[in-house]
């Protein structure tokens, strides 16, 4: 029908206006790293969906067992087809350093074969770059490089076109800004390993994460590789394999959501209830009565598994529904948030752990926090007002039990793909999650971040409820008795806007959640383009806390990364 499908042309200005006119719900970019980074900067905020495929400098692994002949091929489609202007190129290459001289003669031997010219014709291995500017780009990155030792085919150039030749550029330091930045270009950088434990830190040195090869004959080597990898993809013993079934897309600053597969079909949908109810502000209650505690209690933060001071020595009073004053919690900072991001990445063993553990340690924390129901329900009353103590403390045991249930079942699939062979989706843990928690249910709005996110093997750095944050305090008492490992459950009481920078911009922290009646959301996906974090933010609208909206897929899909493994098989 007419209107259903339309195309227009132009210039990045035509993109911006696109990008950023109120009429459009979901965009899809495929591009630059940079140019990825405005355009999640520029609909901050708005409410539109969007899936980033952005750049990537994708590790080409081979091991001393491998076939090093069908490496050689692989490589060069890996690296050369396309002239290297693929996103997923395997740019980088990384070889065990035992076969590393004899791969190399290969390697050369090979691209001293190869064909340049015309595109068009068939026949033709290497065509022209894209554009002058391109080819200006790629030209001084080689040239301005002193390091290693680069070979090129002594090859007749055409005369006419933006054409480059086959490059090759061993003995680079892993920091080198060659073996980091993307080239997007017919240029292959290479360095050596010794172990496998090597091959993974080497691999995953990079801002990037879209894809990575992995080649050696040894397949449960390769399996057992494919996890530690920070890709979105990997392929073994091949490369450039895609299908319409599998999901396609990168982690880190290679970019945000999926293409293909049931992963990408659901970026371009909405599941269940998208309220449009407005979220107002729940403030704190202020002081009505003068009255003395018994005891002057101040509750600390809960990082790395124990009550911490927080760094800048200062707390807040809270008061009760009637006014009285009833305790005093502390107020975190900056620092306090880089000791909660340190601690999380302390405990990434957490990440390994079997489903079936983290259920056991998920039904554990229900156990404990239904021992002491009494007290939770007189606090929540006591500090809201709304008289829904019972429901919300109910609620939240149940869900501890919902995703200790989920844990080891929120698995992958097998996916139909047109090859000899199987591609894996399996669902990775998205790292170390920050949160901002209700305010309204602060109770419930934790236990609904930190359970699905624990169950599926995050670590997590909650921001508690800003005006009932001692429902949160006492909820880490839970946690110290229920073998949660230290730094994987971190919690933080204080201002939400205060903290929403600091956190957004880290790092470290690989997705940033927001459910807080202050709305942060456009500073925090403005803010996390930084480094391309994922965020799932409430736009400043009501959820129903207490109904089937806020538990489920959702909430495991935005604490999971679809990785997906390719793996070919038989012979011949």
């Amino acid at each position: 029908p007419k209107g259903v499908v339309n195309i227009i042309f132009g210039d990045g200005q035509v993109g911006r206006k696109l990008v950023s006119h109120p009429g459009i719900d979901k965009i899809a970019f495929t591009g630059s790293t940079d140019v990825g980074r405005e355009i999640r900067q520029t609909t901050a905020g708005s409410g539109k969906k969007l899936t980033l495929e952005l750049g990537g400098k994708s590790p080409f692994i081979v091991f001393e067992d491998s076939d090093l002949d069908s490496a050689v091929e692989g490589l060069v489609d890996a690296i050369w087809f396309n002239q290297g202007e693929v996103c997923c190129a395997g740019s980088r290459l990384l070889v065990q350093e035992g076969v590393s001289d004899v791969f190399y003669k290969k390697i050369r031997q090979r691209m001293e074969k190869l064909r340049i010219g015309d595109p068009l014709d068939k026949s033709v291995d290497i065509g022209a770059i894209v554009d002058q500017t391109q080819l200006g780009k790629i030209q001084e990155l080689v040239n301005q490089n002193n390091s290693g030792n680069i070979f090129q085919a002594p090859k007749c150039m055409p005369d006419v076109g933006n054409y480059y030749p086959p490059t090759l550029i061993t003995g680079l330091s892993p920091s080198h800004k060659l073996m980091q930045e993307e080239i997007f270009g017919p240029v292959l950088t290479a360095t050596t390993f010794r172990t496998p434990k090597e091959a993974i830190s080497l691999a995953n040195n990079s801002r990037y994460g879209l894809a990575a090869s992995i080649w050696s004959e040894n397949i449960n080597l390769c399996l057992g590789l494919a996890p530690y990898i920070k890709a979105g993809v990997i392929w073994i013993n091949g490369t450039n394999m895609f299908d319409a079934s599998a999901a396609f897309g990168g982690m880190r600053e290679s970019g945000i959501g999926r293409e293909g597969g049931w992963e990408g079909l659901s970026s371009y949908t909405f599941f269940g209830s998208h309220s449009k109810k407005k979220l107002k502000a729940v403030k704190a209650n202020k002081q009505c009565r003068e009255k003395a505690l018994d005891l002057d209690r101040t509750a600390k933060l809960y990082i790395g598994g124990k009550q911490t001071r927080p760094d800048s020595g200062y707390s807040q009073a809270i008061y009760n529904r009637e006014g009285s004053l009833i305790g005093h919690v502390s107020i975190a900072n900056r620092k306090d948030i880089r000791n909660a991001v340190e601690s999380a990445a302390e405990a990434s063993a957490w990440s390994l752990t079997s489903g079936h553990h983290r259920a056991q340690i998920l039904y554990y924390i229900a156990e404990n926090l239904s021992a002491r129901k009494k007290e939770f329900v007189e606090r929540i009353d006591n500090l809201t007002g709304n008289d829904h103590g019972i429901t919300e403390f109910e609620k939240s045991v149940d869900r501890l039990f919902t995703y200790a249930s989920w844990a080891d079942k929120f698995d992958g699939q097998v996916r139909n793909v047109p090859i000899r062979g199987l591609s894996l989706k399996i669902n990775e843990p998205k790292g170390i999650i920050a949160a901002f928690c209700s305010d309204t249910f602060p109770l419930l709005g934790l236990v609904s971040i930190l359970a699905p996110s624990l169950a599926m093997g995050n670590r997590v750095i909650c921001v508690a409820s800003q005006p009932y944050p001692l429902i949160a305090t006492d909820f880490y008492q839970v946690l110290e008795t229920s073998d949660v490992p230290p730094g994987v459950a971190n919690i933080l009481t204080g201002v939400h806007s205060e903290l929403c920078d600091p956190i957004a911009l880290h790092n470290n922290i690989d997705s940033v959640w927001s459910f807080s009646s202050t709305d942060l959301s456009k500073r925090i996906e403005e803010l996390s383009a930084t480094n391309l974090k994922s965020t799932w933010v409430n736009f400043g609208r009501d959820r129903d806390w207490l109904g089937d909206e806020s538990e489920g897929k959702a909430f495991l899909e935005a604490a999971t990364e679809v990785k997906t493994i390719w793996i070919p098989f038989g012979e011949g």
